[in-house]
């Protein structure tokens, strides 16, 4: 295993265990969080706020995670199910009732000296909508 697929796959146990501080270890201060139909956050300080809504907000679990890595471990990614609980209400999006759901996404990432320094997430907000307000 690489450098960078090890970085990810710790990274992506620490989210599954919902362990924020775990995942913050694997990322550089000044990460570049590129959120699925938002804008770029930077910085470890708005990477934690984000995790906390997240939380608040969504209970989800990974699986069928396939990990890629270049061979000098400065770029990697993951494709993954996501299965979640909708807990709270998110503004602008449909009323939680404790929905669960089930999408496929993926994760690009780009690392330097260890750790990542972008987090670039997407999945199909149009499905998980339509999950979530059947």
């Amino acid at each position: 295993m690489t450098d960078a697929r090890a970085t990810l796959t710790r990274y992506f146990e620490a989210f599954n265990a919902g362990d924020t501080d775990a995942m913050l270890a694997e990322l550089t201060e000044d990460v570049a969080h590129h959120v699925n139909e938002g804008k770029i956050r930077t910085g470890k300080d708005l990477f934690r706020a984000f995790c906390d809504h997240m939380t608040r907000c969504y209970k989800e679990e990974l699986t069928d995670m396939v990990i890629f890595a270049n061979d000098d471990g400065t770029r990697a990614a993951a494709e993954f199910i996501v299965n979640g609980t909708y807990l709270q209400t998110d503004a602008g999006l449909p009323v939680a009732r404790g929905q669960t759901y089930r999408l496929p996404g993926g994760s690009f990432m780009e690392l330097r000296d260890g750790k990542i320094s972008r987090v670039t997430t997407y999945y199909n907000l149009a499905d998980w909508v339509a999950q979530v307000a059947a």
